[in-house]
């Protein structure tokens, strides 16, 4: 059995962008930045950033480009995938991104009293996406279960 997930917490880099396909189909893209502390070998605490991209489609595309801004904490659960192609030097160039099945907002959107304006809806709300677009997988769409906050294992 195989298994493909990335669970990650952490501050949106960029406001998203909503874009379409030519077929019509909502995609965004952004980034999120993880942060880990340690302490190296000489006893000093050090910091260091990881930066995730993150590619959502569908629904939860549109949603994350009307929620997400900049510096929210957001919990993203996807999928890794890995594309590659040649450059204009001639070089194979490669990029790892998360595909987003889901999105949680964690923070409440800078300048609100705790409430988010969809629906009454706390900003914790999940949204899952409608299907995958990705067809070369061949597989089926994701079957979709809401998460809350409580339910995230760590």
């Amino acid at each position: 059995m195989d298994l493909n997930k990335v669970m990650i917490i952490g501050r949106v880099t960029k406001t998203p962008e909503l874009r379409s396909t030519p077929s019509g189909q909502s995609v965004t893209t952004f980034n999120v930045a993880t942060n880990r502390s340690y302490t190296d070998s000489s006893g000093q605490k050090q910091e260091k950033a990881e930066f995730h991209s993150v590619v959502a489609w569908g629904k939860l595309a549109e949603i994350c480009s009307q929620y997400l801004t900049k510096g929210r904490r957001v919990y993203i659960e996807g999928r890794l995938q890995t594309r590659d192609w040649v450059g204009q030097d001639g070089l194979r160039r490669y990029s790892t991104e998360t595909i987003a099945e889901n999105m949680i907002m964690l923070d409440a959107p800078s300048g609100a009293s705790g409430m988010s304006s969809r629906r009454g809806e706390t900003p914790t709300a999940a949204a899952s996406s409608d299907f995958m677009t990705d067809t070369n997988d061949g597989g089926q769409p994701p079957q979709q279960v809401e998460q809350t906050i409580e339910e995230i294992p760590f």
